[in-house]
């Protein structure tokens, strides 16, 4: 028998979880993944354009149909997470509807290409309150359920553009300062919950979607989304990147992630 057979299927039944940004793409892979595996989704996005304006609550909702229709339980939420109050209205929504926070994973995020001389106040705040403001004001919400839990998983998005020049393009200055603030959020975070069973990681995706609009079969969403289920999952011991326990050491990341 494989080794990788022997490990658990995880699973997420009786968890809720909160996935920003999963009206489409990534987001909405994740959505239906945590789903599929027996959590109760909240689907966040306020169904901004690629700029990030608008607002079209029919995103979120086609996801939420879409996991109901099949069985599962899901429901939506549309706050835009540039307002601080917004994001303490997303876990206080999943806790007066589901009881209780399992897992938040941010996912959303905005990509505006703007040069130095570009990058005007109102472009620089609005990448800040997207990628630095809003997953520290979702923690923050969301980590007191947990503490009272005894629980909690966050997984936090970051990017491999903010972390090697070669990778980068120009006009990602804003981009690239917001995606590294949440690898330090992660670090900060880590530190912080190192007593208690809440583990904070971050990944850094590389999918086909509207941003990264490229037709390749190995970038399709669907094969990220068992990594971030790993880690918003009780399976997860690893916090920051760092195994928290001596039944981290034995386990196989891989393994974990490919149990059915």
């Amino acid at each position: 028998m494989p080794e990788h057979a022997a490990q658990p299927s995880i699973r997420f039944d009786g968890q809720v979880v909160i996935v920003t940004g999963a009206g489409r793409g990534l987001g909405a892979a994740y959505a239906r993944l945590l789903a599929a595996r027996g959590g109760t989704i909240v689907v966040h996005d306020a169904g901004v354009a690629r700029d990030g304006s608008g607002f079209d609550p029919s995103v979120a909702d086609a996801v939420v149909s879409e996991i109901t229709a099949i069985g599962g339980t899901a429901a939506a939420c549309h706050e835009n997470l540039e307002d601080a109050a917004a994001c303490g209205r997303v876990v206080e929504f999943a806790i007066a509807r589901f009881g209780r926070l399992d897992a938040l994973v941010h996912n959303a995020g905005l990509v505006v290409f703007a040069s130095l001389e570009e990058t005007d106040p109102a472009v620089w705040d609005r990448m800040v309150a997207i990628g630095v403001d809003a997953p520290f004001h979702l923690a923050r919400a969301a980590v007191p359920h947990m503490r009272r839990q005894g629980y909690g998983r966050i997984v936090l998005t970051t990017s491999g553009r903010a972390m090697r020049v070669e990778d980068c393009v120009p006009g990602l200055i804003a981009y690239s300062t917001a995606k590294m603030a949440q690898v330090g959020l992660m670090v900060g975070l880590a530190a912080e919950l190192h007593d208690t069973d809440i583990r904070v990681n971050a990944v850094s995706p590389v999918a086909a979607t509207r941003v990264l609009r490229r037709n390749a079969p190995e970038l399709r969403p669907e094969l990220v989304a068992p990594g971030v289920a790993f880690l918003a999952s009780s399976a997860c011991g690893i916090s920051a990147g760092n195994r928290s326990s001596d039944h981290d050491r034995e386990a196989s990341l891989p393994a974990a992630i490919l149990a059915h």
